[in-house]
């Protein structure tokens, strides 16, 4: 059986989709923080100004951005026949397909696949997925070391931290700090090490060297999963993950369902999408595609679990589905005013930013992540920098309206749209709003409103009045 009997969503008490707090509560937090800022502030500057200078040599950058809002639009539609295929294919090719329902399943099947090899030390890519639903913490509480070979992921695991943008999970770390990381927590570290960018990360590759050689089990996400072909595609820019895919015995693969394109020609559309809108680049330097096991080459025994958690769920909501369009690109996050402010862990999820507050609370139910939808200006310059078109300020405002909302505000929207039905009291409600011309806070209990924002100010005369003038 390949039907999960879903929908429902992401279970609680594992993984990393709910935080401990409500984002505008952590948002107050990561405000008083400078130095974050400032961090933040210089790398989406960065990425953005790189970005922007290759996709401008594309004449049909919105032709490509309209065929894989298409192609993903299409994917969407025949999930379930192309799991199917995708399943056939890779079960051909000498992989194992296992299904799972939730965190709790994907694992539990990992860990157990993990200690049938023997080992208790796996190499990871870095994956979204796998963060999603905690794997590292899972393995870690069976006696597995997980260890991170991408550099950024890499900073965040030794500095016990959580990665905060989905593209550089170690963007709120200047190099001063990572050197400090570096000093404090890496075996064998050269006490003279210094804060260059190319020190450091000469201190990671030796640090990783010797892991990569010695480690017998790796486990990866997917950036695409090839329905026609079984070939599974991971996109990087270190070349660790071009080492955990061909040394290794075992392979295990962790990839969300929605990750399917229908046959290989599609993967022209995403490899010319993906690298221009994440790290500015025109294309991946290490993009790695495999399919299945090939006898004396790269991994024996290849193992793909296909993660279902809460996304069938998404899937359901006509509105809401186009978060599963999602390549984890990034770019929302880059241009987002609000995520350049906070910082990703203000988020409480692994996926931060408007993706991150769209997703998110889809995959968890929107009353476990209910304060996630209003985590934006509704600025729309996450739609304009989306290269599959997903209309993140549209599915916002739908999910504001799936929230649960407190008693006392529903009663204060109620009476506003009483008052906006009675002709005769909107009127003495605009002619009382003069009052408060000057007035730049509102009184208790309505001043959370005006706690981080100024009162508009009404006009010195209404339409009507000037209407009755006239």
């Amino acid at each position: 059986m390949t039907f999960l009997g879903m929908p429902t969503t992401a279970p609680r008490g594992v993984g990393n989709l709910r935080g401990d707090e409500s984002f505008p509560a952590a948002a107050h937090k990561a405000l008083q923080d400078e130095q974050l800022r400032r961090n933040l502030g210089h790398a989406t500057t960065t990425i953005r100004r790189k970005s922007g200078a290759v996709i401008g040599e594309l004449p049909d950058w919105q032709e490509l951005r309209e065929a894989g809002s298409t192609l993903k639009a299409n994917t969407m539609a025949r999930l379930p026949e192309l799991l199917d295929q995708l399943e056939a294919n890779v079960t051909a090719a000498g992989g194992v397909v296992h299904w799972a329902a939730d965190a709790n399943e994907a694992n539990q099947i990992v860990t157990d696949l993990v200690k049938a090899t023997g080992h208790d030390r796996v190499i990871k890519v870095k994956s979204m997925a796998t963060q999603e639903i905690g794997l590292n913490e899972a393995l870690e509480a069976s006696g597995i070391t997980a260890v991170e070979t991408d550099l950024a992921e890499l900073i965040v695991q030794l500095g016990n931290d959580k990665p905060s943008h989905i593209l550089v999970p170690a963007i709120h770390r200047n190099r001063a700090e990572i050197r400090e990381i570096f000093l404090r927590e890496m075996p064998g570290v050269d006490p003279a090490l210094t804060d260059e960018p190319a020190e450091l990360a000469g201190a990671a590759r030796r640090y990783l060297r010797e892991t990569f050689l010695s480690t017998k089990v790796a486990v990866s996400g997917a950036n695409f999963a090839v329905a026609e072909t079984g070939t599974l595609a991971v996109l990087e820019s270190e070349g660790n993950g071009r080492m955990c895919l061909t040394l290794p015995e075992t392979l295990i693969t962790v990839m969300g369902i929605e990750k399917l394109v229908p046959t290989w020609r599609d993967l022209e559309v995403f490899l010319q999408l993906l690298p221009r809108a994440s790290t500015g680049e025109r294309m991946n330097p290490y993009t790695s595609m495999w399919t299945g096991v090939t006898p004396g080459d790269g991994p024996q025994n290849f193992h793909l679990v296909l993660l279902d958690n809460g996304r069938t769920a998404v899937l359901a909501d006509e509105v809401g589905r186009q978060a599963l369009h999602c390549i984890r690109c990034s770019a929302c996050l880059n241009v987002c005013p609000v995520y350049e402010r906070t910082g990703g862990h203000a988020y409480g999820s692994v996926y931060p930013g408007p993706i991150g507050a769209i997703l998110s609370p889809q995959l968890t139910g929107v009353e476990d992540n209910a304060s996630l939808p209003y985590a934006s200006s509704l600025c729309g310059a996450c739609f304009d920098a989306c290269p599959v078109k997903i209309d993140i300020p549209s599915i916002l405002v739908h999910l504001r309206n799936e929230v649960p909302h407190p008693r006392a505000e529903k009663a204060a929207f109620g009476a506003v749209a009483y008052t906006m039905d009675h002709p005769a009291l909107y009127t003495r409600a605009q002619h009382a709003a003069k009052l408060s011309r000057h007035a730049k806070k509102l009184p208790p209990p309505l001043n959370g409103w005006t706690a981080s924002r100024d009162l508009p100010e009404p006009p010195s005369e209404t339409f009507r009045d000037w209407w009755a003038k006239r």
